[in-house]
């Protein structure tokens, strides 16, 4: 008997000795956890209980040369509901009669278990207003942000567009989004336990900061005229597309880039042309990627005797012609088996090589090619940065495409040395032609000239890229010599401005294949022609009719000069003799 007391005494002191060790365990760690990690379940708590809206920061402004801006942001609201607290056929009759949306998708929305469901996004304004006045229990009107564009397509492919959360998809909204974006906030609000929010409870806030205001060398004044002369142009040659840029050739600020047809920035998913009708989803994006694409750097070409400018300064700076050399055009030459014509048909005759410059003659060029080889030729594509992109500020540039080395031939130097054979964008040509009758800078096209902060102080100022001496002084004043005779007598009259020196050079190339003859007419010129101050580049994709760069895209770019000199302060001056010039023999 006293030996089964003695056991259940044993059982019990060694019960209570486990309970006191689990005791103390337990009061250990609830030391330690109110202690030593209160504030980590304190923060957790915070967390159950609090609800977290965004505030959207409000995108920057992007502003042109003269100030005017360009793009900008309209406010809009954000519907939503919160589960716990809406009353749901109130809320289901109101919003849709309001927002005009089926009321079995808002039901849907309304009813799904969940701290906070969107009904809908970039509400107008005053109708939001109109949901809030209201006051539905669990219905939240939060105002938000939408990209407005107030002139609608102006230069729609080099600014781009924002998607639905406000980000930059192409253009200059999608290379400076780092800049423009801005700081979303925060709104902090408390509920309880059953997900309700507790009224007279104040609201945390975390302010948003706004994007900052990128301010760039487009001009809008310069870039409506342009649209306006490749509207006309397009419109009577029935061309497909016309692209013209104007730019600053001695630092690279670009003042408007056209690319006829422009399309809606503020409804950028509308097709702006009814000739391609897509019948599915992939046809529609296939046409929209199309649409947005900017051909003066996306796309390449053959830019025809407009190149013949480089071919020139390269003989001229290798010391392998001089403008007095004698040249014979029979109307073709025979490069090893080809027989290369020259445009007229019956050939020049005798003429010099600032005569063949001035007839765009092939045979001429062709000539001054093969005296360089292919080694020399190749030497000067690449010291003139025509391997390599120009590095402008949108994305997606698109490449030189040229012959390999060890792969160009003399027929290939020949036809290269015209302009043909090889291809490179608009961009590029008006780049390297700049370089070339600029005293020999190679610049970096761009757009971007500083940012500004919301509250007006300089952020940042960008620099870009120059690299001296790809050509003498020498040649480059000798290249705007030949090009302004180009002008004044020879194919490019039709640009001539009393009272101005122009320089320029026409072109008119066929497009591949060859048999569906179709061509790009173009012309590329500047001013004044003794210190250039603008250079312009128009293309002509696909005119019907005639389609001679000289006799119809030089006018263009006449015209669009006549306007914009005054507006630049570019001042008539009395023409002067071209015996100012020494012509070395």
């Amino acid at each position: 008997m006293n030996s089964n007391k003695t056991h259940h005494r044993e059982k019990i002191a060694l019960l209570f000795f486990l309970l006191f060790l689990a005791m103390t365990g337990l009061m250990g760690r609830l030391i330690f956890l109110m202690i030593f990690r209160s504030e980590h379940y304190s923060a957790m708590a915070s967390d159950l209980h609090e609800r977290e809206r965004t505030i959207k920061a409000a995108r920057g402004n992007i502003i042109d040369a003269s100030g005017t801006v360009i793009a900008t942001n309209r406010t809009v609201c954000t519907i939503s509901v919160i589960h716990n607290q809406v009353k749901p056929d109130e809320v289901v009759a109101v919003l849709s009669k309001e927002l005009g949306l089926n009321e079995a998708e808002i039901r849907k929305k309304v009813e799904k278990y969940s701290s906070r469901e969107i009904i809908k996004t970039n509400v107008d304004k005053a109708m939001g207003d109109q949901i809030r006045s209201y006051h539905l229990a669990g219905v939240k009107v939060d105002e938000d942000y939408k990209r407005y564009y107030p002139y609608d397509t102006l230069a729609s492919t080099v600014l781009g567009f924002t998607g639905g959360d406000n980000q930059g998809i192409i253009g200059l909204e999608v290379k400076y989004e780092q800049y423009l974006k801005g700081l979303n906030g925060k709104i902090l609000t408390m509920s309880d336990a059953a997900g309700i929010e507790i009224e007279n409870e104040a609201e945390d806030r975390i302010e948003p900061i706004a994007g900052q205001d990128l301010h760039i060398s487009l001009d809008v004044n310069i870039q409506r005229y342009c649209e306006q002369a490749a509207y006309q142009v397009m419109e009577k040659k029935g061309a497909k597309r016309v692209s013209i840029i104007i730019m600053n050739p001695q630092n690279g600020e670009i003042m408007a880039m056209v690319n006829a047809p422009e399309f809606n920035l503020n409804d950028p998913f509308t097709l702006n042309t009814t000739t391609e009708v897509p019948t599915n989803e992939k046809e529609k994006q296939d046409l929209l990627n199309k649409m947005w694409r900017n051909p003066c750097i996306n796309d390449t070409y053959e830019p025809g005797s407009t190149f013949k400018i480089v071919t020139a300064a390269a003989g001229l700076e290798a010391g392998v012609v001089k403008l007095t050399d004698q040249f014979s055009c029979p109307g073709f030459r025979v490069v090893e088996d080809r027989k290369i014509r020259c445009h007229k048909v019956g050939g020049h005759g005798s003429e010099t090589f600032l005569q063949g410059m001035m007839n765009s003659c092939n045979p001429v060029l062709i000539d001054v090619g093969q005296r360089l080889g292919v080694d020399n030729y190749y030497k000067y594509f690449e010291q003139f940065g025509l391997k390599g992109k120009t590095g402008i500020d949108l994305p997606g540039e698109a490449s030189t495409i040229m012959h390999k080395k060890e792969d160009m031939g003399l027929v290939e130097l020949a036809t290269v040395s015209f302009g043909q054979s090889f291809q490179i964008t608009p961009m590029q040509l008006i780049t390297t032609a700049s370089s070339l009758v600029n005293g020999g800078n190679r610049i970096t096209p761009h757009f971007g000239v500083n940012t500004v902060s919301s509250d007006g102080k300089s952020v940042h100022t960008f620099t870009y890229p120059v690299k001296e001496g790809i050509v003498s002084k020498e040649t480059s004043e000798t290249m705007r010599y030949i090009l302004e005779q180009v002008v004044s007598e020879g194919s490019g009259k039709k640009a001539k401005i009393e009272g101005y020196r122009i320089g320029g050079k026409t072109a008119t190339s066929e497009k591949l294949p060859r048999s569906l003859k179709k061509y790009i007419s173009s012309f590329i010129g500047f001013a004044p022609a003794d210190n250039p101050k603008v250079i312009a580049l128009i293309t002509i994709d696909e005119p019907q009719g005639i389609y001679y760069g000289g006799t119809i895209a030089a006018p263009v770019i006449a015209d669009i000069f006549k306007n914009i000199f005054p507006y630049l302060g570019i001042e008539p001056e009395e023409e002067k003799t071209v015996s100012t010039f020494r012509i070395s023999g």
